[in-house]
């Protein structure tokens, strides 16, 4: 059987940040013969909403577009680590959403939120938007300042590491079975 890719997706770009730090210690949690790869919004480094035309023309013209586009084709699942931001998900997530367009449809997304609340309301919002661009949305557990983690972004003994293997589980089953866009 082909191993299967996933991607591991640092959602803000903040210099403070701790996503580095959850998106590591999500890609510890994997299962063996998984390929993970952790993918930095900040790296990834996309205009905002720069395309000439509509993403769902597909007609991408921009290196920077055309790249995003090749790297999210070449994961079977991705995995979003979270953080909520004035009860909202980070801005540079929702610019690498909205660049695409037909590389979203039946992709499996599974959803990990951190922060006050485990990123409750980032989550929820970000659940819309993902069921708009047609993903496959897993939603996995929220880990909370305190209870999961520091403030600092330090996980704690009570960080639910079987909750996250579940969660690969559950991508992994929605890779297996998706038929590509």
């Amino acid at each position: 059987m082909e191993t299967q890719r996933i991607g591991i997706v640092i959602s803000s770009s903040r210099p403070t940040r701790i996503g580095p730090k959850v998106a590591q210690w999500v890609s510890t949690v994997a299962p063996a013969g998984v390929d993970v790869e952790i993918v930095d919004l900040a790296d990834v480094d996309l205009p905002f909403l720069a395309e000439p035309e509509q993403p769902a023309t597909g007609n991408y013209t921009m290196p920077s577009t055309t790249s995003w586009s090749e790297r999210v084709r070449s994961y079977d699942a991705l995995i979003l680590a979270v953080p909520e931001y004035n009860a909202g998900y980070p801005a540079v997530l929702k610019n690498a959403i909205d660049t695409l367009h037909a590389e979203w449809k039946g992709l499996p997304i599974g959803v990990i939120g951190y922060g006050w609340g485990a990123a409750a309301g980032a989550v929820r919002q970000l659940g819309e938007v993902l069921d708009r661009v047609q993903a496959v949305t897993l939603a996995g557990p929220g880990l909370s300042f305190g209870q999961h983690l520091t403030p600092e972004g330090e996980l704690l003994e009570a960080a639910p590491a079987d909750d996250v293997r579940g969660l690969y589980d559950q991508v992994l089953a929605a890779a297996r079975e998706r038929v590509p866009a």
